[in-house]
């Protein structure tokens, strides 16, 4: 049987909805899927430079909505199906083009992808100490030709960087050895393991690997039997072992008040009795019924400040050896109140408050408990007293805005629910029927009213 593809246009494909697309292109010819393919591709360059713009021109106007989170990059992940690092990674682009119309231009043309943009922008705002100002155009000049067209790749960017950077090294510490170019990145990821990516200099690259080396040599079983890890896993467990080390013994300082270490957060009856997965319970009137968001809020598990969820199991072995702290909480899981009549929150009271809130309260916002404050709805100096019900931990952006007095005070309003645990209420501009929300960042679905 013959199928004729007349019928159906490789521009109606790449315009039309996504959903059937896969029967259209069955009827297409090799030759025009591929151009589908590539059509596809210069449409996603194309609106991508729109999209950088829009939130570029957020960042510098931003509304009430925008205000409400730690940078646009944050309310455009919030949005859509982006996640932080992305939606940060276009406002940054967005602000760097601001200074540099010619990679501005090439990127909107469609010839220059986001990430080259990123990296040339990146160059030009910190070129080699060496270069003098008057080489920085022809320099950009080179760097966009590199990245322009279909032939280019990350590798061939990188390279003529390597050599800009090369003909134009100075006195001042090569790449290689400046440690103001150092970055490390720790990131929690989609299945609740996290990623780190870092990048340092020589003699710092020397003392992590001279730190690592003993702990990960190979170790032979009591039998013998020679170990069986890859390199690459000798050198996590290694890392493992250096974190732990460092915690039971350095000088750490604090970390939003208290010295740092490894907390886990569970109730005393999941710790002490393992119940059975929500999922493996008998089917009938014991079966729980997942359509009802209230289960999730009981399921056996404990809670990590930084990486969020961690099995019972888990938790019950590391409470075998352990500084165990007790929060008292009422029916609801809200802490019970302690020395209400002092201004500053103790340190049972924010143990308690990280064991509420979990990190920042506001609606959408992903900061751990280290960066917040302990934040007063009624403030102290007009009686509010230091209680577990007028409290509320706050990230320092979310803390500022709500005591700014650039129109952002008044605006939201922290309420405490029946069940002793925070609520915010938008201002009408954001949400008509200022329904009350609270995060569902830790504690997954809520319901509002």
């Amino acid at each position: 049987m013959t199928i004729v593809s007349d019928s159906i246009a490789v521009g109606d494909v790449v315009a039309g909805s996504a959903v059937g697309v896969r029967a259209m292109l069955w009827q297409l010819r090799p030759s025009e899927v591929r151009d589908v393919a590539v059509s596809a591709s210069a449409e996603i360059l194309r609106l991508e430079a729109i999209r950088v713009a829009a939130i570029d021109e957020l960042a510098l106007n931003p509304d009430e909505q925008v205000l409400c989170y730690r940078g646009v990059g944050r309310w455009l992940a919030a949005n859509t199906m982006l996640q932080n690092s992305a939606g940060n990674k276009i406002a940054a682009l967005g602000a760097a083009l601001r200074g540099f119309p010619d990679i501005a231009a090439q990127f909107e043309a469609g010839d220059l992808s986001l990430d080259h943009a990123g990296l040339i922008a990146a160059f030009c705002e910190s070129p080699p100490k060496g270069m003098p100002d008057s080489a920085l155009m022809p320099s950009l000049k080179t760097l966009l030709a590199a990245a322009s067209g279909v032939e280019a790749t990350t590798v061939k960017v990188r390279y003529a960087i390597a050599v800009l950077e090369r003909i134009f090294e100075s006195d001042e510490p090569p790449p290689g050895e400046d440690n103001d170019l150092n970055v490390l990145r720790i990131a929690p990821t989609l299945n609740g393991r996290v990623a780190i990516k870092g990048d340092f200099d020589a003699l710092t690259g020397e003392m992590l690997l001279s730190a690592l080396s003993g702990l990960s040599m190979p170790k032979p079983a009591a039998d013998g039997t020679p170990d069986a890890r890859s390199a690459a896993k000798r050198t996590a467990d290694a890392f493992t072992e250096l974190i732990r080390r460092y915690l039971d013994n350095a000088v750490t300082g604090v970390d939003g008040g208290q010295r740092p270490h490894v907390n886990v957060h569970i109730t005393a009856k999941d710790l002490a009795e393992h119940r059975e997965c929500a999922t493996m319970r008998a089917e009938g009137d014991d079966a729980p019924d997942l359509d009802d968001e209230s289960v999730f809020a009981d399921l056996d598990v404990g809670y990590m400040p930084w990486m969020g969820p961690l099995s019972v199991s888990k938790t019950r072995m590391l409470a075998c050896d352990c500084m165990l702290s007790t929060v008292l909480m009422d029916g609801n899981g809200a802490p019970l109140d302690v020395t209400p009549l002092e201004r500053l929150v103790s340190k049972e009271q924010r143990i308690a408050l990280i064991a509420r809130d979990k990190g920042c309260a506001f609606p959408n916002c992903d900061a751990v408990p280290a960066w917040c404050d302990a934040h007063h709805i009624k403030p102290w100096s007009t009686g509010g007293l230091t209680v577990m019900d007028n409290l509320v931990l706050l990230c320092r952006s979310h803390h500022t805005l709500m005591h700014s007095t650039s129109g952002f005070r008044g605006i939201w309003e922290i309420t405490m629910g029946d069940d002793h645990k925070p609520w915010f209420i938008p201002p009408a501009a954001i949400d008509p029927k200022q329904r009350r929300r609270r995060s569902t960042t830790r504690h997954g679905p809520v319901h509002r009213d």
